[in-house]
């Protein structure tokens, strides 16, 4: 049944990069942790948001990332899914990666 999108844009920093692993199916896989700060407006008052997600990306998406710095600032799009803990579903979300550009300040000279 699709009820409907999922979709997440987000821009953050990377915290921490796991070791490339590869799936039982030999996909290369990364686990990420991101770190997003933003003001927003709620109901006419300015909030402050930070937030650490747990990420995933898979095939050469995450071997590309793995080659990326801790710290560094990307504008990451994807999806949400639940985590995949055994026995059962996971509450946890988990962002899965789809695609990555950069978002490095520009140099003033």
């Amino acid at each position: 049944m699709t009820v409907g999108a999922n979709q997440l844009a987000l821009l953050a920093h990377i915290e921490s990069l796991k070791t490339l692993r590869y799936t039982p199916a030999g996909l290369p896989a990364l686990d990420i942790e991101l770190v997003h700060e933003s003001e927003v407006s709620e109901a006419g008052q300015v909030r402050q948001v930070k937030l650490v997600i747990k990420a995933v990306a898979l095939g050469s998406l995450a071997e590309s990332l793995a080659k990326q710095h801790v710290g560094s600032l990307w504008r990451f799009s994807g999806f949400l899914a639940a985590s995949r803990n055994k026995p059962q579903p996971s509450r946890q979300l988990v962002f899965h990666i789809q695609s990555f550009q950069s978002e490095a300040p520009l140099q003033s000279i």
